[in-house]
């Protein structure tokens, strides 16, 4: 069902029935996992692109002096905010208790980690004050414990190790403000999988070299005037 959903594009479906299948308390299938992070990972892309655009107009309007109009766009931003809250709080909890508890192979563990650390910074990007500290500390603490089990047991090249290196270095970049360790980060990570390259599988190959040139694309555009950075 979870798969008609996705073809059909409904993610509001495709999620509701993964959520299902991830409170099972047990560990998931690599499809399974793949599938319900597809589902959040649209439910929250689409919103968040949304919100990013209604940012811009909100900030033309107050540039231009509109403020009649920068009340209703406030508004309209923040239930945006609130549908990203709800669906990241959502995931996080399936995570934290049915998810990392039941995880056993460690590309699982990595991957659920991970998907914390994203999903909490996600919530970094809209909140403010002691609220955007506490989530983006925790989505440190997750990207953190991700790192510390894939450095020592996935090899450099493997898809969700670069992944993870790739948004982690991003999450230096946009929410800690921190370019150096970002690059630093990002260049290892590069680096390490470029001189491992002749170990790659077949299965893993486009995946890898995809987030390989993803790597590459930010460490040009964190070193150019302009910068915008791309995540998985």
């Amino acid at each position: 069902m979870a798969k008609l959903a996705e073809q059909a594009e409904r993610y509001e479906d495709m999620t509701e029935n993964m959520i299902s299948v991830a409170s099972e308390d047990r560990e998931l299938s690599v499809e399974e996992r793949n599938l319900l992070s597809i589902a959040y990972k649209n439910m929250v892309g689409h919103r968040r692109a949304s919100w990013r655009i209604v940012v811009t107009i909100e900030q033309d309007e107050m540039n231009k002096g509109n403020y009649s109009k920068i009340a209703l766009i406030k508004e309209y931003r923040h239930k945006i905010e609130n549908e990203l809250t709800m669906i990241c709080k959502d995931i996080l909890d399936i995570i934290d208790t049915h998810l990392i508890p039941f995880a056993k192979s460690v590309e699982a563990k990595v991957f659920y980690h991970k998907m914390s650390g994203d999903y909490h910074k996600y919530l970094t990007e809209f909140a403010a004050g002691l609220r955007r500290k506490d989530f983006a500390q925790k989505s440190l603490k997750a990207y953190e414990a991700a790192t510390e089990v894939a450095q020592v047991d996935l090899p450099p090249t493997h898809p969700i190790r670069l992944g993870l290196a790739l948004n982690f270095s991003v999450f230096y970049y946009e929410i800690l403000n921190a370019p150096d360790r970002a690059c630093h980060l990002a260049k290892k990570a590069f680096d390490d999988a470029i001189a491992e390259l002749h170990t790659l599988t077949e299965e893993s190959y486009k995946d890898s070299t995809l987030i390989l040139q993803l790597l590459r694309d930010n460490l040009t555009l964190w070193t150019s005037p302009e910068e915008s950075s791309a995540s998985q």
